[in-house]
């Protein structure tokens, strides 16, 4: 019996399933890209510059020309972390929404995969528009580079959503 209380518990929270997965798949995300920057010198976002538009949105701004020319705010890296992370769990949290339940317990490569690749309109819709980059990188000096970069990186993104469920799957038994 006490093999079951955590199972029940885990299968009873999705919200917390949610969770878990999201910080999961955003941290495997985090080490590719670091993987990527140290090992092959590919430039990686800066949660600075993204904490800096999160504090301008609370002050009413919403679009930069170009977000690295704007007012720094206060505690900019701490804040775009959180909201990278945030995202990261709103993602998870739309994934299981879209697999519903029994998903959880037998996660498949196929469905994170693809929401993965669909949470790349994110950024290249709407955050790279409002820090000054423009629809899909548009504005950048490379932009199909930079938008194939990032539909690899939330392809890997996907990934990580189906390690993390794959990995708690039993719990959710």
């Amino acid at each position: 019996m006490p093999d079951s209380a955590p199972a029940i518990a885990a299968s009873a929270h999705p919200t917390l399933a949610a969770a878990l997965i999201g910080v999961a798949a955003t941290a495997f995300f985090d080490a590719w890209l670091l993987l990527l920057n140290k090992l092959l010198r590919v430039p990686t976002a800066s949660f600075g510059l993204i904490g800096r538009w999160l504090g301008h949105m609370a002050r009413g701004r919403f679009a930069h020309t170009a977000i690295a020319r704007a007012e720094p705010v206060r505690h900019e890296l701490a804040l775009g972390w959180l909201l990278h992370y945030a995202v990261g769990l709103g993602f998870a949290a739309g994934l299981l929404a879209w697999q519903g339940p029994a998903w959880l317990q037998r996660p498949s490569l196929g469905p994170a995969l693809a929401f993965g690749m669909a949470t790349v309109l994110m950024p290249l819709c709407l955050m790279q528009p409002a820090l000054g980059a423009g629809f899909f990188a548009r504005k950048t000096a490379t932009p199909l580079k930079n938008c194939l970069r990032s539909l690899a990186n939330h392809l890997v993104f996907g990934l990580g959503l189906y390690l993390a469920t794959l990995a708690l799957a039993p719990l959710m038994r």
